[in-house]
């Protein structure tokens, strides 16, 4: 009894003692990596399921937004430390490297991109904390998701979901739905404005064009008529816009491409509202500051995405369902393209359409 009481101490003892070696010799940073990705697959398992439902309810899109600040935040550090340049293994390791010595703000110096050092590991362990700490505080939302009706009635991948939606405008989309099917108290003559502005291709056309496209703005307004600059500089064509709608409800898209003058927008304005039905709206998107004065309600404006939202979004367009991991070569080339972009969504749009049909090294960097 003594002796296997013995021998089942002895044996417990040895495997302490290696699971302590190997826990003391995995490096830090290599084990923070798997304990980020554990919980990003979590983040994202939540934000694709919340993505694939019509979601109302503010606080909760609220909510979402900022797990999903913190999922971009964690997988960009994640990314950057994978593929930061680590040439010499093979054959497309020489073209990337070539590449890269071309590149005019090189990986290596760049600020957003830090190699494997004690300030690595901080911004690591940063993501890692504040993503964690807040899947676990939405465990009740993550019930009540359930509660809200599917917007695909079939399952898509990442890059055709985004493709499909807004991507990281989900809050702006619905500030802009609830003005849009927002019925005043009292019988009111006013026609209300809404003013869209922001930088060029910050992608505000693209916001309202799939506003346009939800079911519920569809049903609630008999025509969208969209309109430009040129508009304004036909007296007859508004007319016509204004004349022949008395008994519909129309929802008027005026997309600005430079500055419209106040006088002519007065016109036009008062023209309509005179002869629009009641209900109907117009939202006005320009790049200029100048159109808030035009609007009825408080502006709505647009700031670029992050340098890590962008990515995500560029990464998931580039490689579609291709896993980048299998391709560390392609994701240095990718990160480097998606900083010449400006973080533009029309230019990722584009340029990740031709990536990711020619999955090959030579073609990557010489896009």
């Amino acid at each position: 009894m003594e002796s296997f009481i013995s021998a089942a101490l002895g044996e417990l003892m040895t495997r302490s003692i290696n699971f302590i070696i190997n826990k003391l010799s995995k490096p830090p940073a290599l084990a923070m990596e798997e304990s980020l990705q554990r919980t990003l697959l979590r983040a994202q398992a939540i934000d694709e399921e919340a993505m694939g439902r019509h979601i109302t309810n503010q606080a909760m899109i609220q909510q979402l937004s900022m797990l999903r600040d913190a999922m971009h935040r964690g997988s960009y550090a994640l990314d950057a430390f994978r593929y930061e340049p680590h040439y010499g293994e093979d054959d497309s390791d020489q073209v990337v490297s070539g590449f890269m010595s071309l590149s005019k703000a090189p990986f290596a110096k760049d600020q957003y991109f830090f190699s494997r050092t004690a300030q690595f590991r901080e911004q690591l362990q940063e993501a890692l904390d504040r993503l964690g700490s807040m899947i676990v505080d939405l465990n009740e939302l993550v019930m009540f998701l359930a509660s809200y009706p599917r917007m695909h009635c079939q399952p898509y991948n990442m890059h055709i979901l985004l493709g499909n939606c807004m991507f990281g405008r989900q809050m702006e989309a619905e500030l802009v739905i609830k003005f849009l099917l927002h019925t005043q108290l009292h019988s009111s003559e006013e026609l209300e404005v809404l003013p869209i502005v922001g930088p060029p291709r910050v992608g505000k056309s693209t916001l309202i064009a799939h506003v346009c496209k939800d079911e519920r703005v569809q049903d609630h307004f008999s025509e969208i008529v969209w309109l430009n600059d040129l508009d304004f500089t036909d007296g007859e064509h508004q007319n016509q816009v204004s004349n022949s709608n008395k008994d519909k409800r129309l929802l008027v898209v005026i997309e600005l491409s430079g500055n419209l003058y106040e006088d002519a927008w007065n016109r036009f304005y008062l023209a309509s509202k005179r002869s629009f039905c009641s209900g109907s709206k117009i939202v006005l998107t320009s790049s200029s500051d100048r159109a808030v004065k035009f609007g009825t309600s408080q502006a709505l404006t647009l700031n670029h995405l992050s340098h890590e939202a962008y990515w995500y979004f560029f990464k998931t367009l580039a490689f579609g369902s291709i896993d980048p991991e299998a391709h560390p070569g392609l994701a240095q080339v990718a990160m480097e393209i998606a900083r010449t972009q400006n973080r533009s969504i029309p230019g990722a749009c584009i340029i990740c359409y031709l990536l990711r049909n020619n999955f090959n090294i030579h073609f990557w960097c010489k896009v």
